[in-house]
């Protein structure tokens, strides 16, 4: 059970075999004197660690080796590789069109895997998974992509047979919000959370859906869309063909080309990144009022589905306070008080690294069965 749900405290175990408190204790001190799992310190104060002595997740002990995560985003993507720990050992991030040179892509991926096993004096045969990452949703019965309105270099492939044949390692691969709310979950701002909901807000809004600790794709694995959310009839055209969608009007496009009007400086080279529009009082405003927006949605989203924690992820999300304060006020106005009071809204303490670090937290895992 423990590495099933790939961290857990001694609480959750009870709830979870309805064993008593001190059989999971001797269970637990058994498995840690035999170094089969290992525990991570909580921080005090956050989620799972209580009031009292910090609690500890407990996930199962490195087997040794390597793994690989790679972060297919529409514009660019990166690499990691790791110990199963999940330490990185090198990682490198190269732009390519992602969205319409499919091919391209999974070859500079498979490159770049190449590149980075050498310069650590690794090879191919010492890794024992790879996972990735893709902006768009997976068929969950046939891992491939149908949708043409994202990814449309991309429809009808596989992307876990072509990084297999590419690499010939045993490979994974998920929705990349999904994969955020793991590296979140594993390194990040939900580490001990069971219910929450990761939020990637970038060029478009999608979410990573965790409940009991266990990742929900749904019957075909689009659950998370929620940038296709419609907010008027009256709207913007969306890639989606409907109109008014969330991310017609949340997005950092639109962040970036209210900056462009301010003359503030984004270029590659510029002192003045995105993750610091929240600094400039009215791009920051801007930023505010698209949080609003955004968690008229999430208010939503807390009704129905009642999460204990929002991680507000993306490059739209290392904006920092501006976004998650209006997401939280709108979450406060819309949502039932005791879902409200409920959820805590918080950035992604991993920035625009959750998704690559997740693919290291998934491929690690996936390595215990190896």
């Amino acid at each position: 059970m423990i590495r099933r749900e790939n961290g857990v405290t001694r609480a959750d175990l009870i709830n979870l075999t309805g064993l008593s408190r001190s059989a999971i204790a001797e269970a637990v001190q058994d498995l840690l004197s035999d170094r089969l799992i290992a525990e991570d310190v909580l921080d005090p104060g956050g989620k799972g660690a209580g009031r009292g002595r910090p609690s500890a997740l407990l996930m199962p002990a490195a087997q040794g080796g390597t793994v690989v995560g790679i972060d297919f985003d529409h514009d660019h993507l990166a690499v990691a590789i790791a110990d199963t720990e999940g330490q990185v050992l090198a990682e490198q991030r190269a732009a390519v069109d992602v969205d319409t040179e499919a091919r391209t892509a999974l070859d500079v991926a498979s490159g770049m895997v190449r590149h980075l096993l050498s310069q650590a004096g690794l090879s191919l045969t010492d890794v024992r998974c790879v996972a990735a990452g893709i902006p768009a949703a997976l068929d969950v019965r046939t891992k491939r992509i149908h949708s043409s309105s994202v990814l449309s270099g991309w429809v009808g492939m596989s992307p876990e047979m072509e990084l297999t044949n590419r690499l010939g390692r045993p490979v994974t691969v998920a929705n990349d919000a999904d994969m955020g709310a793991q590296g979140e979950l594993r390194f990040g701002a939900a580490r001990g959370a069971r219910d929450f909901v990761y939020v990637k807000a970038s060029e478009g809004i999608g979410a990573g859906i965790v409940l009991n600790g266990a990742t929900y794709r749904g019957s075909l694995g689009i659950a998370g869309e929620i940038g296709h959310t419609r907010l008027s009839d009256q709207g913007a055209w969306c890639r989606c063909g409907n109109r008014g969608c969330l991310e017609t009007v949340v997005s950092t496009t639109l962040v970036r080309e209210r900056m462009r009007e301010l003359r503030v400086d984004i270029s590659p080279a510029a002192t003045f990144p995105l993750s610091q529009a929240g600094t400039h009082l009215v791009v920051a405003r801007f930023v505010t009022e698209m949080g609003r927006t955004l968690g008229r949605v999430l208010a939503d989203l807390c009704n129905v589905l009642n999460p204990a924690l929002i991680v507000l992820g993306g490059e739209l999300g290392t904006t920092g306070s501006a976004l998650v304060d209006g997401v939280r006020e709108s979450i406060n106005y819309y949502a039932q008080p005791a879902a409200a009071q409920a959820v805590d809204v918080r950035s992604a303490t991993l920035g625009v690294r959750s998704e690559l670090l997740g693919t290291i937290a998934v491929a690690a895992q996936h390595a215990l069965y190896q």
